[in-house]
């Protein structure tokens, strides 16, 4: 976000702050969101009962932890955040907040309610120590089986409203799973610029019965699903993740894996017909000597279809812990998952944010509306269409539809110019992160001449000249950001008089090093980390300020001096 739209989101909110002063709602819900400019990006993880919510929160965090049971059966919504140690504090809206009693255990912990009155609690906000949450906060959403006169389910609903992003977790994206995203597009600011969503193709290790082809049944399916005109206008893209498969990758222990190891090293014949069902699974007859207790607890870890795939991957050459718990990672769906978490909706934070900012703004002017406040409205207004950031946010989610009509080579390039792919040059320009800023320069160029004529020809209509205005700021941004040719010398692709820029440093071919890469012989490091099968991080794509860790978790580097303040209610 530039800092200008900064700026006018946070003076707004002080005007509207200073206006509904006598309103102590009002203010409190204003100040609220002021704060949060300062907090990591608030990602909503809902979905219908039994979905799969909690495993996944489980997978990213890397630990059991999720989900928080409340003694009485209710859901309460639950926030799960970066902290220096486990710990959990409960919230009520007649009440202080209180610390809530937790219980360590080898794989994460667990929040001990048994013994402590709940029924006044509304949200619990969980801390643990993890880079996964250092940008972002996850937030699970209650399951709410009750619906007002409308039918929405109000808890959910609300939910969606107020998150910077989501994540909904579905089977099969149908009925009630488009009615609730549909409704969540409802308001000034949530129509222009519509809630940016994730949708999750939970279980897809479950989908056709569970074989070995499921995961590939899962990701066909997302396609699918992905050029379903009822399904694409809601989402910015559909990921399948077998969120069992995911955690057991992720929290792998030996025991388990000399299990595993043992049934795969056991001729295929006599071993498959076990595999069919869990009750085949535990039943009498095994012919491995795994004890019952053993072969239940990797039900519950990985589940039947699980535990095939992990016999075949070690049959297939993934004979260590490491190299297993990273393939099951990689297959389960995990890793895509994140990366379009980090290249949709982290990147884009700050907009993202300031989204949520003015659709609290919109919904305190509809809830007390007054005539001094019809100023902020219009000003209100106006960030919404002057924006490029939001513009391009609205384009993304208008491309799919039947307005723009633009043929599918023209639809593949407007979505990587506006970001679709990701917001730094080389993703919307489609290279590789090892290009020159020479080349980058020249490709950025030729897409502004392109799009330029696209925008001024009468032979388009309307909405693709409008479009095509959009694509033309953006690639007119996007070269502002580049080192133009009066800056290079004949030695450098990068660089001035004043030497090269404290962000950008010069390998010893005279190529750009994206964040500062360079090690102590001047060598440009082409991704830091690598993942534990040897692969370079995202698929070899290098990334501006990411790495990973040996887990295979992405992280960033966190530049902020102090800690971000967190705040507990909605």
């Amino acid at each position: 976000m530039s800092r200008g739209l900064s700026e006018s989101v946070r003076g707004l909110l002080n005007e509207a702050t200073y206006l509904y002063r006598d309103s102590p709602r009002a203010t409190s819900r204003l100040r609220r969101q002021l704060s949060r400019f300062t907090e990591p990006l608030r990602i909503a993880v809902a979905g219908p009962p039994r979905s799969g919510k909690s495993t996944l929160i489980n997978a990213i965090m890397g630990a059991e932890i999720a989900p928080v049971e409340i003694a009485d059966g209710r859901s309460v919504l639950t926030w799960y955040e970066d902290g220096p140690e486990a710990a959990a504090t409960g919230y009520s809206s007649a009440g202080p907040a209180v610390e809530l009693p937790v219980v360590r255990s080898a794989g994460g912990m667990r929040v001990d309610l048994a013994e402590r009155r709940t029924d006044d609690i509304s949200e619990i906000i969980v801390t643990w120590p993890t880079r996964a949450l250092r940008h972002v906060s996850l937030v699970e959403a209650p399951t709410d089986t009750g619906s007002d006169k409308d039918g929405r389910m109000r808890t959910t609903a609300k939910v969606l409203r107020n998150a910077d992003a989501v994540l909904y977790l579905t089977r099969d994206a149908r009925g009630s799973d488009l009615d609730l995203l549909r409704q969540a597009q409802e308001g000034l600011v949530a129509s222009t610029v519509p809630p940016q969503v994730i949708l999750v193709l939970s279980r897809a290790d479950e989908i056709g019965g569970g074989q070995m082809d499921s995961f590939l049944a899962g990701r066909q399916l997302a396609r699918q699903l992905q050029r379903n005109p009822a399904v694409d206008p809601l989402c910015l893209s559909v990921v399948p993740v077998g969120g069992l498969v995911a955690l057991a990758g992720r929290l792998l222990s030996e025991p388990e894996f000399t299990a595993l190891s043992a049934m795969a090293a056991t001729p295929r014949g006599e071993l498959d017909a076990f595999l069919l069902s869990t009750d085949r699974f535990v039943g009498a007859g095994f012919p491995v000597s795994v004890d019952v207790e053993t072969r239940q607890a990797l039900l519950e870890r990985l589940g039947i279809s699980g535990v095939r795939l992990a016999a075949t991957l070690i049959r297939a050459g993934n004979d260590t812990r490491a190299g297993l718990a990273a393939e099951l990672v990689r297959r389960s769906g995990l890793t895509e998952l994140r990366e379009s978490i980090s290249r949709y909706l982290v990147d884009r934070r700050e907009a993202l944010m300031a989204r949520s900012a003015l659709v609290a703004l919109d919904a305190t002017l509809r809830s007390e509306p007054s005539r001094t406040a019809r100023k902020l409205h219009a000003e209100m207004e106006r960030i919404l269409v002057a924006t490029h950031d939001f513009q391009e946010l609205s384009l993304l989610a208008a491309l799919p539809g039947p307005r723009l009509r633009f043929d599918e080579e023209e639809a593949a390039e407007v979505y990587r110019l506006v970001g679709g792919n990701g917001t730094d040059p080389a993703a919307r320009l489609g290279v590789d992160y090892a290009v020159s800023n020479r080349e980058l320069v020249t490709l950025g160029a030729e897409a502004l001449r392109r799009w330029q004529h696209k925008a001024e020809s009468p032979l388009v209509s309307l909405d693709q000249r409008r479009a095509a205005r959009i694509v033309v700021r953006s690639c007119e941004s996007m070269l502002a950001r580049l080192p133009q040719p009066g800056d290079w010398d004949q030695h450098r692709d990068w660089g001035d008089s004043r030497g090269p820029d404290p962000g950008r440093d010069l390998d010893q071919t005279g190529q750009w090093s994206q964040g500062g890469d360079l090690d102590e012989t001047g060598q440009r490091r082409q991704g830091g980390e690598w993942d534990q099968t040897g692969q370079w991080s995202q698929g070899g794509r290098r990334t501006q300020d990411r790495d990973w860790d040996l887990t295979g978790e992405w992280i960033r580097e966190d530049t902020s001096s102090d800690a971000a303040p967190k705040t507990a209610t909605w």
